[in-house]
């Protein structure tokens, strides 16, 4: 006789693994509930996380009920721990995903998981479950010398153990891990090549050259960068969710995670929006990393080719139209969260802000010291030629509303684009006609938005034309030069923000809760709090910049992981998960910190 279901791991639970071209979400329990192949965007082969028991998972952990005493990413790496005490003995889980294939006979994905015990012999549990695709398909199983090998048409994958295991695919099976005899597991997976074996010990040996590889990359962070820890954390994990073979970062390596658990507000981001991805250019750049921000922004050339001069608001890893929204019949969803959705329906909407973004990425990089190709202060000036002629259009903003609006701070970041377009044209080649277009436009937005996106009431700008709805995005008005940060509309902006949006604490909501046409409710979106330290320190308050971020690091989840939102009332994670537009606004938070006057 079975229990009945167990409810699944907090969100905050899992541990993100990942090898730059897709991802896994561990659980505390040692429970791989999510995974893609042969990419984020891939289909799944676990996914329990959202899909229920029948989407399939990877357990490795101890048989009998034990407490999780020590969990962490190894320093500076990409490698999880997890200890678990059972009376006065350990079995530690360490594992992770090598990243580093090139050049080498190496399948594509290698999830590495070795498990050892300390004080005395442990007994444990390996649960191999592979599920593939929206419908849970089985595989076809062989052995290939002690190698289980699971078969999908043109998808393969192996396991090998070491000491060998009888493992069979939705069977739990028992296994003794002794002091000083560790076992190692090793998935590979190959998508229409050869499926090639790697030894257990080969494995690890590669595991450990993939820590030594992540620690020289993070040895170039300025050692006194504040909250340095945090920001490194962060940097990983944008590095980790970016597809290496584009170099274009995913919003999160998840879909339908809800934001409003029970509710309808559940998307895939398993896609790369611009937007965000330009915020990650900048915060890179903010580090000293110039080849994350060079590749991003070459991607972004060959990405948006087909649609140039309009700018998508999202695409592939690869660069293609995103597919259609559809809704998945029978997966349960996170917390009975449904639809359950793969693709995304926003990706023909008319976002004005994302061309801002990306412009002001392309500044920074030139502002750090570097030219623009020829081919990418091409698509640059046709994407300020898009803006000069539709800022006046109705859109869908910075939160992707499903009715169009007259969003001011759509506004701002359109003038944002033709600000920065003009800046780089001091040294990069211009037409004198363009360039007294774009000064025409960018001026006359900046007239239009200080006469229609502000109440003089609460002296402060707000959510779109006509309305008195705040909106958080506003808190990056102090980084434009639109007014000066010294500016009573800027400081009341700020002010009425902090005031009128909060959730509580640190916490604050995007805008008004409920007004954005869905049904539900949704929780704090925690991009907007690290605006709100970026904006007070970018305005000279960087003590109270300073106690907001330590107060928000309290909410990161225990491996220092954040979502897209979080639960003023519980504390939860919600959303997709890790986001990537948070750690990005985390890190440049910090530089902000960095950057303010004592």
């Amino acid at each position: 006789m079975t229990g009945p279901p167990q409810p699944p791991a907090p969100i905050s639970d899992y541990g993100l693994l990942g090898d730059t071209r897709t991802a896994a979400l561990v659980s505390g329990d040692g429970a791989i509930d999510w995974l893609c192949v042969p990419r984020f965007d891939g289909e799944p082969l676990f996914g329990r996380l959202v899909g229920g028991p029948a989407a399939g998972t990877f357990r490795v952990g101890p048989a009998a009920s034990a407490t999780v005493v020590a969990r962490r990413y190894r320093q500076d790496t990409a490698t999880i721990e997890t200890t678990w005490a059972l009376g006065d003995r350990r079995l530690t889980l360490t594992e992770s995903m090598v990243a580093e294939v090139t050049g080498r006979l190496l399948p594509s994905t290698l999830l590495v998981r070795r498990l050892s015990a300390e004080g005395g012999a442990v007994d444990a549990v390996v649960e191999f479950d592979p599920r593939l695709g929206v419908r849970h398909r089985r595989p076809r199983v062989r052995r290939r010398g002690g190698v289980l090998v699971c078969e999908w048409g043109a998808l393969a994958v192996s396991l090998s153990c070491a000491p060998e295991l009888a493992v069979e695919p939705g069977r739990v099976i028992p296994v003794e891990v002794a002091p000083g005899s560790p076992v190692t597991l090793v998935l590979a997976v190959a998508n229409r090549e050869p499926l090639i074996h790697v030894e257990p010990q080969a494995a690890w040996d590669l595991l450990l050259g993939d820590e030594a590889r992540w620690r020289a990359w993070t040895a170039g962070i300025d050692g006194s960068l504040p909250f340095r820890e945090d920001v490194v954390r962060s940097l990983l994990t944008l590095r980790l969710l970016t597809y290496s073979p584009s170099q274009a970062p995913v919003a999160a390596p998840t879909t339908s995670l809800p934001e409003d658990p029970g509710g309808v507000r559940n998307w895939d981001y398993r896609y790369v929006w611009p937007r965000d991805a330009s915020i990650g250019v900048n915060a890179f750049l903010g580090v000293g990393k110039l080849d994350e921000a060079h590749g991003f922004l070459a991607w972004l050339l060959h990405a948006s080719r087909l649609d140039r001069p309009r700018l998508p608001a999202l695409l592939t890893l690869t660069g293609r139209r995103v597919p259609r929204e559809r809704e998945l019949a029978g997966w349960p969803g996170y917390l009975d969260s449904v639809p359950v959705r793969f693709g995304n329906g926003a990706a023909d909407q008319h976002q004005l802000d994302g061309y801002g973004w990306v412009v002001d990425a392309a500044w920074v990089f030139v502002q750090a010291g570097h030219r623009l190709y020829s081919e990418t202060w091409r698509a640059v000036r046709g994407f300020a030629d898009v803006v000069a002629g539709r800022w006046g259009d109705p859109d869908a903003g910075i939160w992707e509303v499903r009715e169009a609006g007259q969003h001011v701070h759509s506004k701002l970041m359109g003038w944002l684009a033709l600000d920065r377009a003009l800046r780089i044209a001091e040294t990069h080649r211009l037409p004198a006609r363009q360039r007294r277009r774009w000064q025409e436009a960018r001026d006359a937005i900046a007239a239009d938005v200080r006469t229609r996106g502000f109440d003089p009431t609460q002296g402060s700008y707000v959510r779109s034309y006509g309305s008195p709805d705040l909106d958080s995005a506003l808190l990056v008005l102090p980084l434009l030069g639109i007014d000066g940060v010294e500016s009573a509309r800027v400081r009341g902006t700020i002010d009425a923000i902090r005031e009128r949006l909060s959730a509580g604490g640190p916490l604050l909501h995007r805008y008004p809760p409920g007004r954005d046409g869905l049904p539900g409710t949704e929780g704090a979106f925690l991009p907007c709090s690290f605006w709100l330290v970026q904006a007070l320190a970018s305005t000279g308050r960087r003590r109270e910049a300073e106690e907001l971020f330590r107060t928000l690091l309290d909410h990161a989840s225990p491996l220092g992981l954040y979502a897209e939102e979080l639960d003023p009332a519980t504390g939860a994670h919600l959303g997709n998960y890790p986001q990537t537009l948070t750690h990005a606004a985390l890190i440049q938070a910090v530089l902000a910190i960095r950057d303010s006057p004592r």
